[in-house]
């Protein structure tokens, strides 16, 4: 589709032959920025601080506690690019495309520390075969947007679903939330 808006409620055509490399590199980079939240996040029951949430156009932390205030980092699978966002009215933005994990985790520290925040993690992945870490790792290099966008869509309408379903439960539930395998 080369008209970047999303038609909401079509489901994707989601075969992993077509994106089993973009979907390894993507699993990584979302470790990595979901690491970033479980260090930074006061515990919470059922690990909900290491979570991500569907917005408007990506995955997003929401709001990070650290020492100026909060941030927050915002996956945008539309435009392709990563922001991280301070309450001090900082902003910086790590550019989406075919790269490498290295590539992409020292950038993304890079960044942090240019607006301010000092964030540390194990840079180990978890649940994966070979583990290779996060700096080292030049294998994991695959970014196709036409295929993430349409990961993204199938994010969505699955949100829209599990948010629907929960409203109908009178008990406690979790927020609808993305895991990423970091615990």
């Amino acid at each position: 589709m080369s008209d970047s808006r999303i038609k909401q409620g079509q489901w994707p055509e989601l075969a992993f032959e077509n994106w089993k490399d973009t979907l390894a590199t993507l699993h990584l980079w979302t470790q990595i920025v979901g690491k970033i939240r479980l260090k930074q996040m006061p515990w919470l029951n059922h690990s909900w601080h290491v979570t991500l949430y569907v917005s408007a156009n990506g995955l997003t932390t929401g709001s990070i506690p650290y020492a100026s205030g909060v941030f927050q980092i915002d996956f945008d699978f539309i435009h392709h690019s990563l922001h991280i966002i301070t309450s001090a009215g900082g902003m910086e933005e790590v550019a989406l495309y075919p790269r490498s994990v290295a590539d992409f985790y020292r950038e993304l520290f890079e960044k942090l520390r240019r607006a301010g925040i000092n964030a540390y993690i194990n840079a180990e992945p978890n649940e994966v075969d070979p583990a290779i870490p996060f700096e080292k790792d030049e294998t994991h290099r695959s970014y196709d947007g036409a295929r993430v966008r349409d990961y993204y869509k199938a994010l969505v309408n699955t949100h829209n679903v599990f948010t629907k379903f929960r409203a109908r439960f009178t008990g406690k539930c979790s927020p609808v939330h993305f895991f990423l395998g970091i615990v």
